[in-house]
């Protein structure tokens, strides 16, 4: 098997990128945090054709030509993910490019945190998740995701939300995660 730290390192050199720069070494082994790791908000630089033509090059070397080391890695949906860090590192951005909070902050809520979403985030995110997932269209797309279509459409995501008391959240995710688990609510 190989590790996360291997499949990175792969991809950093398959571009001639300096893999061991973009490590947090403060973070555990195998730990997402110690790698670049970007959502689409991320998706930005101070030429946005340099960016597209860069991401495009490496998107599609990565697609065209796989490598041993992602044979067991889904592209799809995933290809944005996979290369997005190398894209950033290559022209010279970081994880501390953007001021502190982005992600899964004041400006993004990545969902791999979905259900933390209802949990903590204020009601304006709430608001405007649920208006832009509102138009059958985007519905119709979003419906095919089981942790989209149970906790958005069907009303999860209010009984995660009820779980808490927004002026007194736990300080911790771990137990605002560990409650929304106990109460079956947790999704991946």
């Amino acid at each position: 098997m190989v590790q996360v730290m291997g499949i990175w390192k792969s991809l950093y050199d398959k571009f001639g990128l300096d893999f061991d720069s973009s490590l947090d070494l403060s973070e555990p082994d195998e730990y997402w945090k110690r790698y670049l790791y970007f959502n689409a908000g991320f998706f930005y630089y101070n030429c946005p054709h340099a960016f597209g033509e860069k991401f495009l090059e490496y998107a599609l070397a990565v697609r065209r030509e796989p490598m041993p080391e992602l044979a067991c890695q889904e592209l799809t949906p995933w290809l944005d993910q996979i290369v997005l860090p190398l894209v950033v590192h290559a022209l010279g951005g970081g994880r501390d490019t953007l001021e502190a909070g982005y992600l899964d902050g004041k400006t993004s809520c990545h969902y791999r945190m979905f259900p933390l979403l209802y949990a903590r985030e204020s009601q304006h995110v709430i608001e405007t998740l649920e208006t832009v997932a509102a138009p059958n269209k985007i519905k119709k797309i979003l419906k095919g995701y089981e942790a989209i279509k149970r906790t958005v459409y069907q009303g999860r995501g209010e009984k995660v939300r009820a779980l808490f008391d927004q002026n007194h959240m736990p300080r911790r995710e771990q137990a605002i995660r560990n409650r929304i688990k106990s109460e079956g609510f947790w999704m991946r």
